[in-house]
């Protein structure tokens, strides 16, 4: 296998990390370190749901899921979003991927009339910033209701499976896997896959500059299942 820039096998991830329960007025919350790519995720719970769900008689509870990357988190400052008067566009799709990721494995009829607020700030990015807050998050969220059993607000911890994430592309025609942030300026296409623990896919994302067919060609050298890793 070929070796990376920094030493590691194409098929290989960088190092990760996870300090559980750091901001104590959270109900979850992780710092997850993926490399030198660092996330802060935590969930706070809300004892109401969003209006619509009142609206259309909707039974159960909500999670929502906000990400940023802090002003220092880069080389050079990134200014805030709030500065710029919006959200920008990058930074949309990232919490919705996350939201989505993570209400397919928490039970939503189990959480209840409430909303968990997610919440994912990068201190510092290397590459795969999504991904790590993904994996992050999932672990918070399952510390977040297991306090809410054992608060008894509910019977059992209305998460049903953990998922992860991890990056994927095509670096000098070669498949390689959690992508640092020289590697994912190279690639010329790129994959975001996230699975439950049992290795079930919750969300594949693609994009790049080859075409589609190239693309199905690319996402099936890439797709390795558990047993092989």
């Amino acid at each position: 296998m070929q070796q990376r820039s920094d030493g590691r096998a194409s098929d290989q991830i960088r190092s990760i990390n996870f300090d559980l329960n750091i901001a104590p007025h959270a109900s979850g919350s992780v710092l997850v370190a993926m490399g030198n790519t660092r996330v802060i995720c935590g969930v706070m719970i809300e004892e109401a749901v969003p209006r619509w769900m009142k609206e259309q008689s909707v039974n159960g509870g909500w999670l929502t899921a906000e990400y940023s990357m802090l002003p220092y988190s880069t080389t050079t400052r990134k200014p805030r979003d709030i500065m710029k008067g919006r959200l920008d566009g990058r930074s949309t799709e990232i919490q919705r991927l996350i939201g989505r990721s993570l209400r397919a494995v928490v039970d939503l009829e189990k959480l209840g009339p409430r909303t968990m607020w997610v919440d994912c700030d990068v201190l510092q990015a290397d590459g795969g910033t999504r991904t790590a807050a993904i994996t992050g998050a999932s672990l918070a969220v399952a510390l977040a209701c297991r306090k809410l059993a054992k608060d008894k607000k509910v019977d059992a911890p209305p998460i049903k499976k953990l998922v992860a994430a991890v990056s994927a592309g095509i670096l000098d025609g070669n498949a390689i896997v959690d992508l640092n942030y020289e590697e994912d300026k190279a690639v010329t296409v790129d994959f975001n896959l996230v699975a439950t623990e049992d290795g079930d896919f919750v969300e594949v994302q693609g994009s790049g500059e080859e075409a589609i067919s190239a693309q199905r060609a690319v996402l099936a050298r890439l797709m390795i299942t558990p047993s092989e890793t």
